[in-house]
């Protein structure tokens, strides 16, 4: 699907992402939204601890998230593929904010053992059932947005702002929780509001008029990604990587056991792989990835295993901080890569199906990875279950240099292209 006036001459493309206004709204509405939830899983993350002191318990709270985004991962692409995806985006972010202002009003956070508890990981399923919607409806909606010759650069300064959020969300949130869970959640409330109300101000073109739902449409998705090698090496990498070498979820232990840096320190050290991570957003939004895609993407994974393994074995707060920024800033090339790779080889009539496995992949390496992160922890230790899976990671990225060779090989991400952007 082309965006109005299409058909007009290239010359009246955009130069730069900055003549897309619709763009800039979703960007804004992007940024405001993950500030909120970040602030809102360094709450929950923090006051689980506080309640149970388990690893165990940190764990579930990913897992809950990613359970229905798996569950519902077929439903969500067909309904993205359908309907407005800006109306979707909106819908999911007022309905985050719904949860903010239950745990806000709730009695949670000054429970104590079950109830708390169970009160906590019910709404993790709820906030995982509206992130099902939520990612792919936000990632097929981008190239609506700007033209094909700018989506490198707009996913790049999309990181710059989602970077930026997730710096200042958990280091505000830590800071914030001083005043108590319920400020924080109101907070919370507050961002998803704003960011609802610039989603419903964006106009993009509707979507193609997509076949009724059966058993083969709604697996066309996934049948796209099986087909394209080079789509199934760059997303299933970044997945075993960060499902493997990500410690997100146990940031508490470190934090409170390990560094004794307290609330402040904990939202510090979530930023960190923000900062790593924005600092490599701005240098591909001025320099985009043009050659030599498949090494460098390789490199970037091997490095992210082994800056986590530092993490895991670092006693002092700056280095940890270093390491966890070094893992951002690796993170980051795998996720410009990818994002590329997937919306440009994707027909639009598709895509939202295509990002809804996507989004799974992601919710993998992310949610079931902090359950992942926690299990070895109650088994082996918290130090030992992060030098695993930073060694794991490097594992990974030896592996499938010779499972994908074509991504391996792959040389240029994208040929250029010109159309107007939505506005």
């Amino acid at each position: 699907m082309t965006a109005p006036g299409a058909a007009r001459d290239s010359a009246a493309a955009p130069q730069t992402i900055f003549q897309c206004r619709a763009y800039l709204r979703l960007w804004g509405a992007r940024v405001a939204g993950v500030s909120g939830g970040q602030m809102l899983m360094v709450a929950i993350g923090w006051q689980m601890y506080e309640l149970t002191g388990s690893a165990w318990d940190l764990g579930l709270v990913g897992l809950l998230q990613f359970l229905p985004s798996l569950a519902l991962m077929l439903v969500a692409g067909h309904v993205v593929d359908r309907h407005h995806r800006a109306r979707i985006v909106a819908l999911c972010l007022a309905l985050q904010g719904g949860v903010a202002v239950v745990l806000a009003l709730t009695p949670a956070q000054g429970a104590a053992g079950l109830e708390g508890r169970t009160v906590l990981l019910s709404l993790s399923v709820v906030l995982g059932a509206v992130k099902a919607f939520q990612w792919p409806a936000q990632s097929a909606l981008v190239p609506l947005l700007v033209p094909k010759a700018l989506l490198p650069r707009a996913l790049a300064f999309s990181s710059v702002g989602l970077q930026g959020a997730i710096i200042a969300g958990p280091a505000i949130g830590g800071f914030v929780f001083v005043a108590g869970a319920h400020a924080v959640y109101a907070t919370c409330a507050a961002l998803f509001a704003v960011a609802m109300g610039l989603c419903l101000t964006i106009r993009h073109p509707p979507p193609p008029k997509a076949e009724p739902a059966s058993l083969d449409t709604l697996l066309a998705g996934v049948r796209f990604i099986r087909s394209h090698p080079v789509v199934l090496g760059a997303i299933s990498l970044d997945l075993f990587a960060v499902l493997l070498g990500g410690a997100t979820a146990l940031l508490p232990i470190y934090a409170k056991d390990i560094l004794h840096v307290g609330p402040w320190g904990m939202g510090l050290l979530r930023a960190a792989p923000a900062v790593g991570a924005l600092i490599m957003s701005l240098v591909l939004t001025r320099w985009a990835i043009q050659r030599s895609t498949g090494p460098k993407l390789f490199a970037a994974v091997a490095v992210y295993g082994a800056a986590t393994v530092v993490f895991g074995v670092s006693g002092e707060f700056w280095l940890s901080m270093l390491a966890l920024g070094i893992t951002g800033a690796a993170d980051m090339v795998s996720i410009v890569v990818r994002q590329t790779l997937v919306q440009l080889e994707t027909p639009d009539a598709m895509r939202g199906r295509v990002s809804a496995v996507n989004s799974v992949f992601i919710g993998a390496s992310n949610q079931l990875g902090e359950f992942q992160s926690g299990a070895a922890a109650a088994a082996i230790g918290p130090v030992g279950a992060v030098v695993v899976g930073g060694v794991g990671s490097i594992a990974v990225a030896l592996t499938w240099w010779r499972w994908f060779p074509q991504l391996a090989r792959r040389d240029r991400l994208l040929e250029a292209a010109s159309a107007p952007c939505a506005r």
